[in-house]
């Protein structure tokens, strides 16, 4: 009988391990784009916009009422709004996906929803579903669709943590209750009208998985669209990690992640930050990222008008020019090789025969990869195609430690922002990682 039982158990055990190595697999493919993605542009863009303050932490914080915060609606009047040109230009960049707040924690929905009355549609001069147009736009080139959605809502009257000028409340299942269902309400209507490929949720962190019924609403959101991808905001039941603002210094452990980051200090539109990082700083961040294996989602703030700054503008035109002549080193590469051997960010391609170098300054002289046991059949200037030679120093006949690769870069090849070398192996990379050997005989 305990044989049985053990046998029985062993089963189980190997049957579950098939389950799981199934369940991954199947994700791997529903993650595809976006593993391959790299690049996404968020766009901040609400009420807070008006003002140029900070959006709805402005009045959480108190450094403004929340009645003169929703005042802003009186300004928002979206008037130069051309989605078109939006996703236009977020293609220009380059961007594989385009993430959009549909409703920040301010509780300002964008959209015309029918599952209560705050919208700018129904209470701002601007009177129209903002994200339907926006949705067209991106699918018209070809751009994948997100959701930014907060789940917490600091202006809902049946919120607990922050309602306007009450006080908090405390068990209260009748009003909590209430809440949620407003939430699945919302996130009903998204799915079924614009049928995105992402959500990224923020606000989690007010209350417990249980609370927001999150299992039950991941598992509502993959009914209402099939392969949905859900950001890691939504206490468990997400598909990829979220670093915000600061750049990993190591790999994440998650194999997908995202770098959130914006051009300058704010999210949204603000008139007084000027602080906006140069090109060169956002490309070499990009480049990281991609050395890392994560991607990109760069933010910009557009007006309460609808038109985006000037310096946001240039910023996406030059991302544009550089990610268009180096697109065979970012879409649908991998994390590089260790970073002991090559000094600066590396990628590979898919099959991992090719080495992408990323150069993001003038070399004072060649080049150098150590450590690499494969040979090189080819190296070439990505986007320019110039063939580069190469020589290996110190491999000694009786030692299997590979030599160092010297490969000299001409300056005349060399790109404004960061230049990107290819390197053909003979074989999927193969790196030396052992201590080295001391001669015995010679």
């Amino acid at each position: 009988m305990k044989q049985l039982l053990s046998l029985a158990l062993t089963l189980l055990v190997i049957c579950n391990n098939l389950y799981s190595q199934e369940s991954l697999e199947e994700k791997t493919k529903r993650m595809q784009w976006f593993k391959d993605a790299k690049l996404g542009i968020f766009i901040h863009w609400g009420i807070y916009s008006v003002n140029g303050i900070d959006e709805s932490w402005s009045f959480h914080n108190g450094y403004i009422s929340h009645d003169d915060y929703m005042k802003q609606l009186n300004g928002f009047t979206a008037k130069n709004y051309d989605p078109d040109y939006w996703a236009k230009l977020i293609k220009e960049s380059g961007a594989q996906y385009s993430v959009i707040t549909a409703k920040h924690h301010d509780g300002v929905a964008l959209w015309n929803t029918q599952c209560n009355d705050l919208s700018v549609v129904k209470q701002s001069p601007a009177k129209r579903d903002l994200i339907k147009p926006f949705v067209k736009a991106l699918k018209k080139n070809k751009v994948h669709v997100g959701l930014y959605y907060s789940l917490l809502d600091w202006s809902h009257p049946d919120y607990p943590n922050f309602t306007r000028k009450e006080k908090r409340y405390k068990d209260d299942p009748d009003r909590w209750n209430r809440f949620v269902d407003f939430n699945f309400c919302q996130l009903e209507e998204l799915s079924k009208q614009f049928k995105p490929e992402l959500y990224w949720f923020d606000g989690d962190w007010e209350q417990s998985a249980e609370a927001w019924k999150a299992k039950e609403l991941s598992e509502k959101l993959r009914e209402w669209n099939k392969g949905i991808i859900l950001n890691s905001r939504i206490r468990g039941y997400g598909d990829y990690a979220t670093p915000e603002q600061g750049l990993p210094v190591t790999k994440p452990s998650s194999n997908w992640w995202e770098l959130c980051m914006t051009m300058n200090d704010s999210w949204g539109y603000q008139h007084n930050d000027h602080n906006y990082k140069t090109p060169n700083q956002i490309i070499r961040m990009l480049v990281d990222c991609i050395s890392l294996g994560g991607n990109l989602l760069l933010d910009i703030g557009p007006k309460a008008d609808g038109t985006i700054p000037e310096e946001q503008v240039n910023i996406l035109k030059e991302l544009g020019r550089w990610t268009n002549k180096h697109s065979e080193a970012i879409y649908g590469s991998r994390a590089g090789i260790p970073r002991e051997h090559f000094y600066g960010p590396t990628a590979l391609n898919k099959k991992g025969d090719i080495l992408y170098l990323f150069l993001p300054h003038k070399p004072n002289g060649p080049i150098m990869i150590k450590g690499l046991k494969n040979k090189i059949n080819r190296a070439w200037v990505v986007g320019n195609g110039t063939k580069l030679h190469w020589n290996v120093v110190g491999k000694l006949y009786w030692s299997s430690v590979p030599g160092i690769v010297y490969m000299d870069v001409p300056e005349s090849v060399l790109d404004d922002q960061v230049t990107v070398i290819a390197v053909l192996l003979d074989g999927k990379v193969d790196l030396y990682r052992e201590k080295g050997q001391v001669i015995e005989s010679n």
